[in-house]
């Protein structure tokens, strides 16, 4: 897709979103480009300022650090460890821990170690994008081994020492926004802010009520057209994350589209009936991870996964117009796009 018109269809996204939600208080915003994404980052208060100008350093600090083509990152050591053990702080722990339970939950559908697969399609941009081919990808599908990772703490320090296996690279890409969503409304309440949001395209998290001690009111994006929206969630504090088929994709000359979701089983983009997955929890990089394991694993399996684990709720968009939700979402989720989509609630 190209960045102007996915920055355009953000911003209109987050235009639907805040005028819902009748605030007491005068909103302070910031607009950051990070993570190849537009974020917006609101607080109310005294300490807006002081709160926005943290979460924006966390940000942009996770944000170099995590960049697996820059020398000086995290990622990039971890990447060229070949097979060696390596120290790591206590944010990344938590994302590779956190990656790694949903990658075992979910008999691998999330898989940091696709990133190999992700550059070998020219990362789905329209100006690098190829389409390998089968013997390709078998060969880098074998260097797939993120479930073999082992990350350990020590008693009484801080960092955490990790392993991968020699020949097996990873990147943060679903779940780092996440994280960073986390951490800024962590910065942010540290900061003496008492209500707020931020936005990091596609991934929203709240800090606390609306300054009237209202719920906040969250767009969920109509993936069938992305200046719009297809229902509205009513939440106190909360990580919204979506993924979908329709957020970066490229076109061959045969109107064939690949969208970037690789499924790890095959190392091509997931094909099932699937057009986004909304998840709901108490955690921004537990949610990331999430919204995208269940796209892949598909609409059966993935309502299989809540049922037997639990601690979120999800919004699964169908190719047939159907809104699939967790019950958990009944009284907080309103379909407003009646038109296109039909809603129901299952167990």
């Amino acid at each position: 897709m190209n960045i102007n018109k996915r920055v355009l269809s953000l911003l209109l996204c987050l235009l639907t979103v805040l005028p819902l939600c009748g605030c007491s208080a005068e909103p302070v915003q910031r607009t950051v480009f990070s993570m190849d994404t537009v974020m917006t980052l609101t607080a109310y208060g005294r300490n807006a300022d002081k709160g926005l100008d943290m979460a924006e350093k966390v940000i942009q600090s996770m944000n170099s650090s995590l960049d697996p083509k820059s020398e000086s990152s995290i990622t990039y050591q971890i990447n060229h460890a070949e097979g060696e053990n390596i120290i790591v702080q206590p944010l990344v722990a938590k994302m590779l821990l956190t990656a790694l339970e949903v990658h075992d939950r979910s008999g691998g559908a999330l898989d940091l170690s696709v990133y190999p697969l992700y550059l070998a399609w020219g990362e789905f941009k329209e100006d690098t994008a190829r389409i390998p081919g089968n013997e390709e990808l078998s060969k880098l599908r074998k260097l797939m081994r993120f479930g073999d990772m082992n990350v350990t703490s020590f008693t009484g320090e801080a960092n955490y020492s990790l392993w991968l296996p020699a020949g097996t690279q990873i990147s943060f890409g679903s779940v780092a926004k996440g994280c960073a969503a986390q951490y800024a409304i962590d910065v942010m309440r540290d900061s003496g802010v008492k209500s707020g949001i931020v936005s990091l395209g596609g991934n929203v998290q709240t800090l606390g009520l609306k300054p009237d001690g209202s719920n906040w009111t969250v767009a969920v994006e109509d993936p069938r057209n992305t200046g719009n929206y297809l229902g509205t969630l009513s939440l106190g504090e909360a990580a919204v994350v979506t993924s979908g088929s329709y957020q970066r994709y490229f076109t061959d000359n045969n109107g064939q589209k690949y969208h970037h979701i690789i499924d790890p089983g095959t190392g091509k983009p997931v094909e099932n009936n699937l057009l986004s997955v909304t998840v709901v929890c108490s955690d921004g990089t537990l949610a990331d991870c999430l919204s995208t394991a269940m796209f892949v694993l598909g609409e059966k399996a993935a309502m299989e996964y809540w049922r037997e684990y639990g601690g979120f709720d999800m919004i699964m968009v169908t190719e047939g117009g159907k809104v699939i939700c967790t019950t958990g979402l009944i009284e907080v989720f309103t379909l407003t796009n009646t038109d296109k989509y039909t809603v129901s609630f299952t167990e």
